[in-house]
């Protein structure tokens, strides 16, 4: 049976909604919640009913109806201002009141042989599969069902990676899973699996991601939670599972591209190998910058490539690395320019883009706003929280800024993101907090290459602000080693940019000061 009201299309057996043309991405539960809400919408839908139709009568939180109930309005372009079709009667329930009429069955899909799409190389795919139930209970099994299917949308928002769709995994239920026959069978370079187990009032709901060729596990994490808040523990797995995971993947994309040699990379290879040159050493930004440039010239059309190659262009003249920064600058610029044309819905590339843009001194409240609609498009997407935290701390709002890193830290502890903890030092130090700026700054210089000039330039600041002149001019001598002291013209807020100008100048003489002059009016000239 299919639903047709307005440009929607619903349909029930396929458990599928589309939009025109596109099909909307949308949780079990709030899917299920849209169906009963339709069917019965010639009456008001009462709590009650929503429990025992939706949940099978077990007693949930109202913020966990409340939070199905909004998500099926963004599903469906509706708000709580509006009301549109999803209508709330205080203190009596929830009626759908769109016009609604009738299919007898939806068109025939779109011919797709999914284990011949050709992929592999293009993009990254994983299959997750239906979770275990190891509880004993039946009952169970539609919560550990409901995991699984939260995560495959979750997973969905991250633009580079192929998630193969749920009716194809959802075939091995019940079955002895062998995961280099799942790899095979439906295409899928990397598997996720996982269970369900419940303990009294406790749930536990452990997972683990291995590539399927090899069988190698690459990733695992559980995750506790009690009973009557399994939905939202749902959600938390989802949205926790996606953020981990992600860096995980890209190592591992990383890794597989080195089989090949370089006269034989492809875009998408090539990409990956300048992306991993960009995040492990300063001294070889130029040559991922080479291969980002390779990638663009297989493929000019390639957003992420041009994204990191605008963040090479930035990372040069941050660095105070560049032999012609004006050029890079100019590179840094057109390439961001050109991958924001391309980006359409990919959160990496647009994050990416902003912040290279906001580096070279563009309007920081659009950039701010860029990287909002990445992460409106991916929650999880912990290197856009520090993208955002970075962007934050540059337009004054420290407090936020330091938010948003610790948000990147939680969904991504493990690293591979940049570094939160200098983000946070940054941020304490602008708010005059040195101490805690200091804890934060000398975390990061553990966690970041080594030859990373930037977390020094803000150590050196912060330790003549507190007074310990003899320690800052021992990490200036460190940090002139690797670069010459560019002042970042990164910081929109004046008093923040003599904060910072002023912990540097007791540390560098005359000469520092004509250096990093002419080096950022090269810069600015462009």
């Amino acid at each position: 049976m299919v639903l047709v009201f307005g440009e929607h299309r619903l349909d029930i057996d396929r458990r599928e909604l589309h939009c025109g043309d596109n099909r909307v991405e949308i949780a079990p539960k709030v899917f299920d919640l849209l169906v009963l809400l339709i069917r019965s919408r010639d009456r008001v839908v009462s709590k009650d009913d929503l429990l025992e139709g939706i949940w099978d009568g077990r007693i949930v939180s109202e913020s966990a109806i409340t939070t199905r109930i909004n998500a099926l309005r963004r599903a469906l372009g509706d708000d709580g201002a509006t009301q549109k079709l999803v209508r709330t009667l205080t203190r009596k329930g929830v009626r759908f009141i769109g016009e609604v009429t009738e299919q007898p069955e939806a068109p025939p899909p779109r011919a797709r042989n999914i284990l011949t799409e050709i992929r592999p190389v293009d993009r990254p795919s994983i299959a997750v599969l239906p979770f275990q139930n190891l509880s004993g209970d039946p009952a169970q099994d539609d919560s550990a069902d409901g995991v699984a299917e939260e995560i495959i949308t979750a997973l969905t928002r991250i633009r580079w990676l192929f998630v193969i769709a749920r009716n194809s995994t959802f075939a091995y239920k019940g079955q002895v899973i062998d995961v280099k026959r799942v790899g095979r069978e439906l295409g899928a370079r990397y598997v996720l699996e996982g269970s369900v187990r419940k303990a009294g009032e406790r749930v536990r709901i452990a997972t683990q991601l291995i590539e399927a060729a090899t069988g190698c596990h690459l990733w695992a994490d559980r995750f506790d939670g009690f009973l009557e808040e399994v939905f939202d523990l749902q959600d938390k797995v989802a949205a926790s599972v996606t953020g981990a995971i992600e860096p995980v993947l890209q190592a591992a994309e990383i890794v597989w591209s080195r089989n090949d040699s370089l006269n034989d990379l492809s875009a998408y290879e090539a990409h990956l190998r300048g992306y991993r040159m960009l995040f492990t050493s300063a001294k070889q930004i130029p040559q991922a910058l080479t291969l980002l440039e390779g990638a663009i010239a297989r493929d000019p059309n390639y957003g992420p490539a041009l994204a990191f190659a605008a963040h090479c262009c930035m990372r040069l003249c941050m660095d105070g690395s560049s032999k012609h920064p004006g050029s890079d600058r100019r590179k840094g610029i057109e390439y961001a320019r050109q991958a924001l044309r391309l980006a359409g819905d990919d959160p990496g590339t647009l994050a990416t883009s902003a912040m290279a843009l906001a580096f070279f001194g563009e309007d920081i409240g659009t950039m701010i706003a860029l990287v909002d609609r990445a992460l409106m498009l991916n929650p999880s997407f912990a290197r856009g929280w520090h993208i955002s935290s970075m962007l934050r701390s540059w337009s004054g709002q420290s407090d936020l800024g330091i938010e948003h890193a610790e948000t990147a830290l939680e969904l991504s502890p493990r690293g591979g993101i940049g570094s939160p903890f200098m983000m946070m030092g940054q941020s304490h130090f602008l708010s005059r907090r040195f101490d805690e700026a200091l804890a934060a700054l000398l975390l990061a210089i553990q966690g970041l290459p080594p030859d990373f000039p930037s977390p020094y330039r803000w150590l050196v600041a912060c330790y003549t602000h507190m007074g310990r002149l003899d320690d800052a001019r021992e990490v200036l001598q460190r940090l002139r080693k690797m670069t010459p002291l560019i002042i970042e013209g990164t910081l929109r807020n004046s008093k923040h940019r003599e904060l910072l100008l002023s912990g540097l100048r007791s540390a560098v003489g005359e000469t520092g000061r004509r250096s990093v002059h002419q080096f950022n009016a090269a810069v600015a000239r462009g």
